[in-house]
């Protein structure tokens, strides 16, 4: 029988409603016993490392979950992670990138509902990210939700609401459940592992509205290491008559600042070569295009990517957990 860490880390999943709204108070051990036929899939030990909405996560907490998972790395057969929704893209893509070739499953789930509801969806949801972590062929990051399980870099939650909040963004679903049958589409190579700890969080992402001027860019020059513009369409980057949008990039560019340009929209990514308002800038100032990668992977790339030694650009191109294509 496999070993499996249960780390919870809080969110809805864990929560119970209190007179200022829902809190997380619900421990790890607590979460198991409502779902006691994990007892008969592997045996389990917890940690509760956190205990916090997922709107008060961030890059330091996700460090030190890759710290712990790392001190345990071969103690275990694999890993589940109980984790709020609303940030939980952020973190599996970041955690994608601090631990790579991993041939253990690193498996994130939480739920829309708390398992305190009866009519939750995390008892099913705990449940597959256990049936996930114990089958063979499992390896990698991935997120299990809804009978899915996705890549760590191609997570994004697309409702707010609905059992079925995520989606696999331009990328076929990894594997998924069938009347509790894990079907595995994407099987995966596994790798020697390697994990990093450090993250720059000095990352700004500007989402484009039309008219908007230059006079961001001066500040964002001043303050942060790397920004990230969110384009229209295919990756359209203003170029007014006053210039001082293009001025603003040659800013950021000549005080050393990386320039990653991706699509605010949702699907199919970006390429700055198919129009002259995108063709231009990119020629001009050779930025980083993000293409098919979804904004919480280019958000965690980018902070992974600026503490590597080396070419950012090569760090940033090189895929990671078929992030980019």
């Amino acid at each position: 029988m496999k070993k499996i860490l249960l780390i919870a880390t809080g969110g809805t999943i864990a929560s119970v409603k209190t007179e200022t709204g829902l809190t997380p108070e619900i421990t790890s051990k607590e979460l198991l016993k409502d779902v006691p036929e994990i007892g008969s899939i592997c045996e389990v030990d917890t940690v509760q490392l956190f205990n916090l909405d997922s709107t008060n996560m961030c890059y330091r907490h996700w460090l030190a979950l890759v710290r712990e998972i790392k001190e345990k790395y071969d103690l275990y057969d694999g890993f589940v992670i109980t984790h709020g929704t609303d940030t939980m893209a952020y973190a599996v893509a970041t955690v994608s990138y601090l631990i790579q070739g991993n041939g253990k499953p690193i498996v994130f789930t939480g739920s829309q509902k708390s398992i305190a509801d009866r009519d939750s969806d995390a008892r099913n949801n705990l449940r597959d990210a256990f049936l996930y972590a114990v089958d063979d062929r499992a390896c990698g990051v991935k997120l299990v939700f809804d009978g899915k399980v996705i890549l760590g870099t191609r997570a994004r939650k697309t409702r707010t609401k609905s059992f079925n909040a995520f989606s696999s963004v331009d990328f076929p679903e990894a594997a998924r459940f069938l009347r509790e049958k894990l079907i595995v589409y994407l099987p995966e190579a596994r790798g020697e592992v390697k994990f990093y700890d450090r993250l720059d969080a000095s990352v700004f992402v500007l989402r484009l509205i039309p008219g908007m001027d230059g006079s961001i860019f001066p500040y964002l020059a001043e303050h942060y290491h790397a920004v990230v513009i969110e384009s229209f369409g295919v990756g359209g980057i203003p170029f007014y008559e006053d210039a001082d949008f293009a001025d603003g990039i040659e800013k950021l560019v000549l005080a050393g600042v990386k320039v990653i340009v991706t699509t605010q929209v949702p699907h199919e990514g970006s390429d700055m070569m198919v129009y002259r308002v995108g063709a231009k800038i990119k020629r001009k100032y050779e930025l980083v295009e993000a293409y098919d990668m979804t904004i919480e992977s280019v958000t965690a790339k980018t902070m992974w990517a600026l503490c590597q030694p080396g070419s950012f650009r090569e760090h940033f191109y090189r895929p990671v957990a078929k992030d980019i294509f």
